[in-house]
């Protein structure tokens, strides 16, 4: 059989991926100054790691010489339930009510490369999700899947941006898709004037402000005047709840690996406050929420 994009397009949708996309593997100029700048305005706060490998960021093919094209995928993850479906009034994001995201797409989209190599045994590939030194969004972008809202995450027309992002870089030469140059934000500004803590500029984050990097990237004591974590203990959702993108075209996922577990769905104020760490182990194994840590967890139950 012969590979070709419409081939590899059908494939990732039976796999579970609700966009696939591909995108001509190539350098971002704009993408890397804008990174660099990010970065030297500090805006990473402690995430390190960034500017570690912020020359792969900025050149895939630092990251994988061989590589020609970018299969960027999406997969939904809304539940279709809300912060006050949750029978505590602490606040979880719900990218992480189910299982660990990283697990579920790497699972698929090496399904993916496995079934183009039994096709062509001579194609390489690398799978992202997240952990890589890749920009999911600019790839998202240039495979048309959505624009880059001005909350920073990626939207699309159909899904708004409940999307999980990654990608699939192989060594093969195929046919690609128009990059999504739309801006259709337009003049909304809600995600920006309903962040808690004045996080959001126009298309900009900063990560020291953020409640989501508070909550699970930062270690040890809070800043005392970013200590408000306005009831969320992992995560926050404010930017995306409020996007007229998501109330208008949110889709329910029928993927179960996302649904919130019974734990995040029942447990009240008193469970949350008297978690064990054994309890944690047992409750987030497989979770996103791992990355957080049962100090970190407990760290921002005790600001709320």
């Amino acid at each position: 059989m012969k590979i070709s994009s419409k081939s590899i397009k059908k494939k990732a949708e039976e796999l579970g991926f609700q966009k696939v996309g591909i995108a001509r593997a190539e350098k971002t100029p704009k993408e890397k100054l804008d990174l660099d700048s990010w970065l030297m305005q500090g805006n990473h706060a402690t995430m390190d790691w960034i500017t570690k490998r912020k020359d792969e960021r900025g050149n895939i093919h630092t990251y994988f010489p061989e590589a020609r094209s970018v299969i960027a995928v999406g997969m939904n993850y809304y539940t279709g339930n809300e912060q006050d479906d949750l029978r505590s009034d602490y606040k979880f994001s719900n990218y992480a009510w189910g299982d660990d995201y990283h697990i579920v797409m790497k699972k698929r989209l090496f399904q993916l490369l496995n079934w183009i190599t039994e096709n062509n045994s001579k194609v390489k590939g690398l799978v992202c999700v997240d952990t890589a030194p890749v920009m999911d969004k600019v790839w998202a972008q240039r495979a048309g899947i959505g624009w880059l809202g001005k909350h920073t995450n990626l939207i699309s027309r159909d899904h708004g941006s409940w999307l999980f992002l990654g990608e699939l870089i192989i060594d093969l030469k195929l046919e690609y898709d128009r990059p999504f140059e739309e801006d259709l934000c337009g003049t909304c500004m809600a995600c920006i004037e309903s962040c808690p803590t004045q996080a959001l500029g126009e298309y900009n984050i900063d990560a020291r402000k953020c409640i989501s990097y508070l909550t699970i990237e930062h270690r040890g004591d809070l800043p005392e005047d970013r200590s408000d974590l306005h009831g969320w203990i992992y995560g926050c959702d404010v930017c995306q709840e409020v996007c007229p993108w998501n109330e208008k075209f949110s889709i329910k996922t029928e993927l179960d690996e996302f649904k919130p577990r019974v734990e995040i769905a029942n447990f009240k104020r008193d469970d949350w406050d008297n978690l064990s760490e054994e309890d944690f182990k047992k409750i987030f194994k497989g979770s996103a929420v791992k990355r957080t840590k049962y100090v970190g967890l407990k760290r921002n139950i005790g600001k709320n």
